[in-house]
């Protein structure tokens, strides 16, 4: 993988400036649109496998991230408005459509522009979380919506405790706050903790985490992603004494230096979007995902975890539903962690194309 051949460029796009890594100088357009707390670098290991493949694979940073446009207001967040960025991408590229990915937060974007947008956007592939329709969080009992994210995040969450949705939406910008103290070790806490490399706890071990009842699931999802309310992200966080075997230190370094560049107010404004985004995606509730669809997900995964109801009822809400492909010993940095097995599974998926 030698970084230095691919080409940078920056577009502008619903008047944002987008910062873009490119691998492929032809072939049909795959977008990639990375999540919290990242980059276009956490698809390093897909571009060259894509391109070689022959797709011309563009890998986006986010509005608020690295090279890219930081607006201050967070309606510029909105999840329409992260479409149409999309959107513009891809016609600053000179194409009429794309195959639209996405990981983390980036699969909402890549499921809704898929949505919304099935005149751009032909194909879409979400890893790590599925369709979750205007809800785009798929929390347990809500998994296409149905209820207010706000009413579903503090249900989950329990008595005196926040789901960190909320935690990152907190007026104050008190989680920039916090991670900013110490970006290195809060990247490096939040990496480790969130991928397979941490320890289960005992009574877990050999336990299938994609089936477990709902009272556990519930459980095990306050336990892994819920603050005190007077309390801090790092209380659920573990700074590992040796970096996994996936992440480098050399790969660590150029991710701290992204967030250090761009900051974290900016992709916290991602989460200040939730009911807005609820109410304006409400139009199109009743209109399934039509363009051929994948999902990706990690059996260690927190978030695939808690997504395990949509997952299990994706086919009322996504019509063409090619595949769901579930990798084992996988957390939630999907596309660093198994690369080749995520690899595998898009490129079968574009061949379906």
């Amino acid at each position: 993988m030698i970084i230095a051949k691919w080409e940078t460029k920056t577009v502008q796009a619903n008047g944002q400036r987008i910062h873009l890594t490119i691998a492929g100088n032809s072939g049909p357009v795959v977008l990639l649109c990375h999540g919290f707390p990242e980059s276009w670098y956490a698809w390093r290991h897909q571009l060259g496998a894509l391109a070689q493949a022959g797709y011309r694979a563009v890998a986006m940073d986010m509005p608020g991230y690295g090279r890219s446009s930081k607006p201050t207001d967070a309606v510029a967040y909105r999840m329409m408005e992260l479409v149409e960025v999309c959107v513009g991408v891809v016609q600053a590229l000179g194409e009429d459509s794309a195959v639209i990915v996405g990981h983390d937060l980036g699969a909402p974007v890549a499921w809704t522009a898929a949505w919304t947008r099935p005149d751009v956007f032909r194909a879409v592939a979400g890893i790590s979380l599925p369709f979750g329709a205007r809800g785009l969080a798929c929390l347990p009992g809500n998994p296409f919506g149905e209820l207010r994210p706000g009413v579903a995040s503090r249900a989950l969450a329990g008595p005196g405790m926040m789901f960190y949705h909320e935690y990152f939406a907190m007026p104050g910008d008190v989680a920039a706050r916090e991670a900013e103290k110490d970006i290195r070790g809060w990247l490096t806490s939040t990496l480790y903790t969130l991928s397979a490399d941490r320890p289960l706890p005992p009574e877990l071990a050999g336990v299938d985490l994609t089936r477990l009842p709902k009272d556990m699931l519930c459980g095990l999802v306050r336990e892994a992603m819920a603050v005190p309310e007077a309390g801090a992200l790092q209380s659920v966080l573990e700074l590992p004494d040796v970096l996994p075997g996936w992440l480098s230190q050399e790969d660590l370094d150029y991710c701290v230096e992204e967030l250090e560049y761009s900051g974290l107010r900016g992709p916290l404004n991602y989460y200040r979007n939730a009911e807005l985004d609820w109410e304006t995606l409400g139009q199109y509730q009743a209109t399934p995902v039509s363009v051929p669809a994948l999902f990706i997900g990690g059996d260690r995964d927190i978030v695939t975890i808690w997504s395990q109801e949509a997952i299990a009822r994706a086919g009322e809400a996504v019509a063409d539903l090619r595949g769901t492909v579930i990798i084992p010993n996988c957390g939630h940095w999907i596309t660093q962690e198994q690369p080749q097995a995520v690899n595998q599974a898009l490129l079968a998926f574009l061949q379906t194309l």
